[in-house]
């Protein structure tokens, strides 16, 4: 995110646990197979490709649309020809008898060490689970329902597992450590995307990517590395985005100046802003200015700051979010999101959630100082598991001795950080991609970006998103294919259903531009 190069330079041995920690996707009540010996016990993934295809329509914006879903496996190879891996996938391609002519997105979550499985039952697919968003969502039966906003409409949709997600496996003598790193990753992604092109003969279809979380972390580097291989993109979509690891290293301020107009917002949703103004937008367009002019000042000085100055600069933090002088004081005028989370509706003994702060919780007591768990993740993971089950087995036919693993946290533990980006001699020792999708974009003057942001996201604040593709350093002829869109939702921006019909409507006249019709 918001960085220094030389930051990046440092120890990974020292840093990589802190990089886990920032936008760590895999929601913890859907973690599965965290025994040491979960591999050995699971069952053996097949080293041949499946697909299992049924039909279906739905109606999008009052027309209907016929497709097939196909539920399958990819093999992707070694560089001795041998399979490594069963990349799991599921695809849905409308019946137009013209393949060639349709736009195809491919979609994952991130984690590292989440399934697409939330993306999928949440966002575009043709049917989506409904949630009682920002409150939890009751126990079964759960409910899935037609997607009036899927993209179908605009693109077939690709979602992708991640090897040692979902149904995705090593095969062979491959082992996770072959795809559990930022670059090992990428690659695989690389091969499994080139299979999917070639065996459904889309090489001349208008290609998309869409991740979310540390998927955006993917897409950047992913689409730099495809497009060397010769596979040109049409768009990439960031949404909720983290492009810099180096974010958290200890003894720099930059993650308080990027929160800061998160904790604005979330304040602001709860009522805790004195005099509230009337409109968000606004609001935070004059919390970034001081954020990142009189607070990163402020910040800068560091224990030097002088006692008037710390003064005034407390009594604004504390204006912004909704927190006592004194607190912000007592923090150093540095307040750690999780610490946020449980101050800010401390006299109410609610917590917020941390993947979507219009969710609360309750802890066993109010005096903590973290909360004990994230309500916006618990809230949703039963349905979103549940129904995802109910629906792969019912609807998609789709049969396998093989355990789904939402999320699996062996992969998150055991992961490898470093990257060898894009104009950089030596790997960095975290991951940094802005870069690489700045030489993508460089490369490939016609791929267009838009960067997808939900306000109370306090996982990948949508600030830092900003710092980070503001320092691309790209030509004025290339910034206007980078567009910014932002929604009063979390991280998951589709939880919320009107911001996911907003967002379905920002993204038709995206997929117009970056894919005409010729």
């Amino acid at each position: 995110m918001r960085h220094l190069i030389s930051l990046l330079l440092a120890s990974a041995f020292v840093f990589a646990p802190l990089a886990a920690s920032h936008a760590d996707e895999a929601p913890a009540s859907a973690k599965a197979g965290t025994g040491k010996h979960a591999e050995a016990n699971d069952a053996k993934a097949a080293a041949t490709e499946t697909a299992t295809r049924t039909k279906h329509s739905v109606s999008i914006h009052g027309h209907s649309v016929s497709y097939t879903a196909t539920a399958g496996t990819l093999i992707i190879r070694d560089d001795k020809n041998e399979p490594q891996a069963s990349v799991f996938y599921v695809a849905y391609t409308v019946d137009t008898g013209k393949p060639e002519k349709r736009p195809v997105t491919f979609l994952y979550n991130g984690g590292p060490g989440s399934s697409s499985m939330w993306l999928h039952m949440g966002s575009f697919a043709p049917m989506r689970i409904e949630t009682a968003s920002p409150e939890a969502t009751a126990p079964p039966p759960y409910h899935l329902v037609p997607n009036s906003d899927s993209l179908l409409d605009k693109t077939d949709l690709v979602f992708i597992d991640a090897v040692g997600t979902g149904y995705s496996r090593p095969l062979g003598k491959a082992t996770g450590k072959d795809f559990w790193g930022v670059d090992q990753d990428i690659s695989a992604f690389t091969r499994a995307i080139q299979r999917y092109v070639s065996l459904n003969k889309r090489w001349n279809s208008p290609k998309f990517l869409y991740g979310e979380s540390y998927g955006t972390t993917r897409s950047a580097a992913l689409v730099d590395a495809l497009q060397d291989k010769g596979m040109a993109f049409n768009g990439v979509i960031l949404m909720s985005s983290i492009l810099n690891y180096g974010i958290r290293i200890p003894g720099y301020d930059e993650s308080y100046v990027g929160y800061l107009p998160t904790y604005a917002a979330a304040a602001w949703y709860h009522d805790k802003i004195p005099n509230k103004p009337a409109d968000l937008k606004t609001f935070l367009e004059q919390v970034r200015a001081w954020a990142q002019g009189p607070y990163a000042a402020a910040l800068a000085q560091g224990q030097n700051l002088p006692d008037a100055q710390l003064d005034a600069v407390a009594q604004q933090l504390a204006a912004y979010t909704g927190l006592s002088v004194q607190y912000v004081k007592e923090a150093n005028l540095r307040v750690d999101p999780s610490r946020f989370r449980k101050e800010l509706l401390r006299d109410q003994r609610l917590t917020l959630g941390r993947y979507d702060s219009r969710f609360t919780g309750t802890d066993p007591d109010a005096a903590g100082e973290t909360p004990d768990y994230d309500a916006s993740d618990s809230g949703i993971s039963g349905a979103f598991v549940g129904a995802f089950h109910d629906y792969i087995d019912k609807q998609l036919n789709y049969h396998t001795d093989l355990d789904y693993r939402p999320t699996f946290d062996e992969i998150s533990k055991n992961w490898d950080w470093k990257h060898k980006a894009a104009g950089v001699r030596r790997p960095l020792p975290l991951a940094y991609v802005a870069g690489d999708l700045a030489h993508a974009m460089r490369t490939n003057p016609n791929l267009k970006v838009l960067s997808v942001n939900g306000y109370y996201d306090f996982a990948t604040p949508f600030f830092i998103t900003e710092y980070d593709l503001a320092h691309m350093n790209l030509d004025p002829s290339l910034r206007g294919n980078l567009q910014f869109l932002y929604y009063p939702s979390g991280h998951m921006i589709y939880l919320n259903t009107d911001a996911l019909k907003q967002l379905k409507s920002d993204l038709a006249p995206f997929y117009d531009h970056a894919a005409p019709q010729r």
